[in-house]
């Protein structure tokens, strides 16, 4: 019985401690995420494949997420039930080391961030639209790189990275992009 009181006062005086502040930074952090997830499945509607893209014409579209889990489980969430391309919509959590084979976007978290060039490597010059959060990332090879403006989710674009994977973005999508970068 002490020891469940003393673990109550123990949790009572951690929620105690967290200021405001932290916890308006955990709502932020928790929104960001949802508004990530859902740009991530809202692309799709804006981004042209190839057909060579799919290995079959019954395949998923697939969206991988690395270096994510929080955000990968909320695009599970927002695809649950739905399609893109005619397509049912499959989220695959990728681990160190995994092939980009049958994915057509690709989500690299920042807690990739020391692996991002490495990673971008693997899936560069495929049909594979690499999304990231991480500065710089556009320039080790990523397409759209989520930035934060403002207290605002923001993204910037690369054409030269998606025309190399033979990706066609919607002028639709250029023109809410908060910069496009149209040369190496």
């Amino acid at each position: 019985m002490v020891a469940l009181i003393l673990r109550l006062c123990a949790v009572l005086a951690l929620v105690a401690a967290m200021t405001p502040s932290a916890l308006a930074q955990a709502d932020r952090t928790a929104a960001e995420t949802q508004i990530k997830a859902a740009f991530l499945y809202k692309f799709s509607a804006f981004v042209e494949w190839p057909p060579k893209a799919f290995a079959r014409p019954d395949s998923p579209f697939t969206i991988g997420v690395i270096g994510a889990d929080e955000l990968a489980a909320e695009l599970e969430q927002i695809v649950k039930g739905r399609t893109v391309l005619e397509r049912a919509v499959v989220v695959r959590r990728m681990r160190r080391g995994e092939s980009v084979a049958g994915i057509q976007m690709l989500f690299i978290g920042q807690a990739e961030g020391a692996r991002l060039a490495e990673i971008l490597a693997i899936a560069k010059g495929q049909s594979v639209l690499t999304v990231t959060e991480s500065e710089d990332a556009l320039a080790h090879g990523s397409m759209i790189n989520f930035v934060f403006v403002d207290d605002k989710v923001r993204f910037d674009v690369a054409l030269p990275q998606a025309e190399r994977g033979l990706l066609k973005i919607s002028a639709r999508l250029l023109a809410v992009a908060r910069k496009v970068l149209t040369s190496s």
